[in-house]
C-alpha cells in the first residue's frame, strides 16, 4: 500500500524562506480560543441587545449555526482542502500544499494542526458577511456564535485527535475515523469532529 505521509515527526518541513511568513504558518492549538471566544461573546451580547430577552430565539439560531458548521466543515475539507490542482499549475500546487498538503505529509506537527489566524480570520469574516446577507436582519448575531463554536470544536478536536490518547468512548471512535483518513485512505473520512456527513454522502470507511 502506498504510504500516505512522509513523517510522523513533531516538526514539518519549512514552508517559507521568510522567517515572518514561516512564523505565521505555525500556531499553538489554544490561539483560536483567544481569538474566537470573544467573538462568540460579543455576537451573543449583540443579539440580546437588539432582539431583547428572546432566549429561545437565540438558542434556535445558535443550534442552527452549529448545524450549518458541520456541513461547512465537510464541504471545506472534501472539496477545498482536498482539491488536487493540475500539476502544470505550480502556484496552485504550492497553495494546496500550504493549506493542507503539509498536514498530510507531516500529520503530527503540533504547530500545524489548527488554522493560523492569517487564514481563520479572513475565512470567518467572509462567512460572517455571507450569512449576514443571507439571513433576516439581525439573525446573524444568534447564528454566528453557534457557527463559530462549531469551528472551535473542529479545530480543538483536530488537535486532540492527533495528540490525545483516548482509551474509550465516542472520542476514541472519532479519532479512529480521522486516523483512517490519514493512514489508510485520504479520499474518505472527511469529517473531523464527526463522521455524520461521511455516512450521509457515503465517504465513510467500510466496516469489516
Amino acid at each position: 500500500m502506498k504510504k500516505n505521509y512522509i513523517s510522523n515527526s513533531q516538526e514539518s518541513v519549512r514552508m517559507f524562506k521568510s522567517d515572518f511568513l514561516e512564523a505565521l504558518s505555525k500556531v499553538h492549538w489554544t490561539v483560536p480560543l483567544y481569538i474566537f471566544v470573544p467573538v462568540i461573546g460579543y455576537c451573543s451580547y449583540k443579539y440580546f441587545d437588539v432582539m431583547g430577552p428572546n432566549i429561545l430565539g437565540y438558542l434556535g439560531l445558535f443550534i442552527f449555526g452549529l448545524f450549518i458548521w458541520t456541513i461547512t466543515e465537510y464541504i471545506m475539507h472534501r472539496f477545498v482542502f482536498h482539491y488536487h490542482p493540475s500539476e502544470k499549475l505550480e502556484w496552485a500546487q504550492r497553495l494546496h500544499f500550504i493549506m493542507h498538503g503539509v498536514h498530510h505529509d507531516y500529520p503530527s506537527d503540533a504547530k500545524r494542526l489548527v488554522l493560523p489566524p492569517s487564514l481563520s480570520i479572513p475565512l470567518a469574516s467572509g462567512f460572517f458577511f455571507l450569512f449576514k446577507w443571507l439571513l433576516p436582519v439581525d439573525y446573524i448575531w444568534g447564528f454566528f456564535p453557534g457557527f463559530i463554536l462549531g469551528y472551535l470544536i473542529y479545530d480543538i478536536s483536530h488537535y486532540a485527535m492527533h495528540h490525545f490518547n483516548f482509551k474509550s468512548g465516542i472520542f476514541k471512535k472519532i479519532k479512529q475515523h480521522h486516523m483512517l483518513h490519514h493512514y489508510q485512505d485520504p479520499e474518505k473520512g472527511y469529517g473531523v469532529s464527526s463522521p455524520f456527513w461521511d455516512k450521509i454522502f457515503r465517504s465513510d470507511f467500510l466496516k469489516k
